[in-house]
């Protein structure tokens, strides 16, 4: 099928055409019609199965070139936000719409701007609620909403925001809403402020024949030499995910410390810091990214070989979202997740949806460099090691890294 038959117009065809999209994916089909038309949709959808054009396509289609607000999108994260804005940029090449990305983090004052004169708006609830609070956005001319990463907005706590936001566009709007999960909250909330609304169940992305999930149970002063022996020996594209930007920081530090090329990414940091990890990313100039759930939610990072759970995440559904990076596209992968002591409880409850997840014995591991944690790290600075030389005063540092 192409996309022409799904009713997109010629300029949004040839622009997709220019970067290699000839054939739309499942979700694609099921949705852009239905999108033209003005139909409400609640649609499954998983990250990297192409729902930014199942909803970009029809809303660049039915949006006027007129300098007026006509489509709002609210994400959970900046740089999912940002990662919209540039595919919808890229889709709209010769209708040549202006479509700004809204979030917080950054100064105010250019945002209100280019909400003078933006077509589209991608932004984030609390920045969007900022500028509605200072009557810099008006959004009496939205006609279509779009809540991308529903659940996740949500288990953020955006649910009052997003009402609130909802609330100040037109009775009379096109509302989608994508959604890895279906939530009691997604449900309430299409009940409260959809249309009859269309549910399109998405493609699963990741290809259980091809996908490889293990775990290693080791001591608790072994997990990053376990990780620095794992990932070195692991030539492709890995995410290693971590509970904390705490623990994030601490691992890239010593991953790169012991030569392995891994960057960090958490919503500590500054949005141009984050952003120009992500190129650094996508450009393949590092291959190893070091992760929070938060930061990554919704990103569409391709071509991930492995997974590492270096903390076990705290509910199921994380566990599932976390390895369903992997394993696409017809790909094979694998998903590894480090397990200590103060991993049991968490490892319980991801065992409770019935995944199969195989045991493998902790090799013989080498010994690493490491460095502490910043409040200490001088003392240790560069130190060869293994981490079970860390003694006394340190039980603390050793249980939990």
């Amino acid at each position: 099928m192409e996309f022409k038959e799904l009713g997109v117009i010629a300029d949004i065809e040839k622009a997709l055409s220019e970067v290699g999209i000839e054939t739309p994916t499942p979700i694609q089909e099921k949705t852009i019609p239905l999108v033209i038309k003005g139909k409400d949709i609640i649609a499954g959808s998983a990250t990297g199965s192409g729902k930014t054009l199942a909803f970009g396509a029809g809303l660049i289609q039915n949006t006027e070139k007129k300098g007026l607000i006509q489509a709002l999108i609210l994400t959970p994260t900046r740089e999912l936000a940002e990662q919209i804005t540039i595919n919808l940029r890229t889709y709209s090449k010769y209708k040549k719409l202006k479509i700004y990305s809204i979030y917080g983090g950054v100064s105010i004052n250019p945002q209100i701007d280019v909400l003078r004169s933006a077509e589209i708006v991608v932004g984030t609830p609390g920045r969007i609620l900022d500028h509605m609070g200072r009557r810099t956005i008006n959004l009496r001319n939205v006609k279509m909403v779009v809540l991308d990463e529903a659940d996740r907005m949500f288990e953020m706590g955006f649910l009052e925001d997003v009402e609130q936001i909802i609330s100040a566009t037109p009775k009379e709007r096109q509302t989608l809403l994508f959604s890895a999960t279906i939530t009691k909250e997604v449900v309430e909330l299409s009940s409260k402020h959809m249309k009859n609304p269309v549910e399109i169940e998405g493609e699963k992305q990741v290809d259980p024949k091809k996908l490889r999930q293990e775990y290693y149970d080791t001591p608790d002063n072994k997990k990053l030499s376990l990780l620095v022996q794992l990932v070195k020996n692991n030539k492709g594209v890995s995410m290693v995910f971590c509970n904390t930007k705490h623990a994030t920081d601490f691992v890239a530090k010593n991953l790169k410390l012991n030569g392995i090329n891994a960057i960090a990414i958490h919503g500590g940091y500054t949005q141009a810091k984050r952003s120009n990890t992500l190129k650094l990313f996508h450009a393949k100039k590092v291959n190893v990214l070091i992760c929070t759930d938060v930061a990554s939610r919704g990103l569409d990072i391709k071509g991930v070989t492995h997974v590492y759970n270096y903390d076990i995440p705290k509910e199921s559904k994380q566990y599932i979202h976390r390895i369903g990076r992997t394993a696409r596209a017809g790909e094979e992968g694998k998903a590894i997740s480090l397990l200590t002591s103060r991993d049991y409880d968490n490892f319980r409850r991801v065992l409770r949806e019935g995944v199969e997840i195989i045991s493998v014995e902790t090799p013989q591991l080498e010994r690493i460099k490491i460095q502490r944690p910043e409040s200490n790290q001088n003392s240790y600075r560069g130190r060869s090691s293994s981490h079970s030389d860390y003694r006394g005063g340190q039980s603390e540092y050793r249980r939990r890294y």
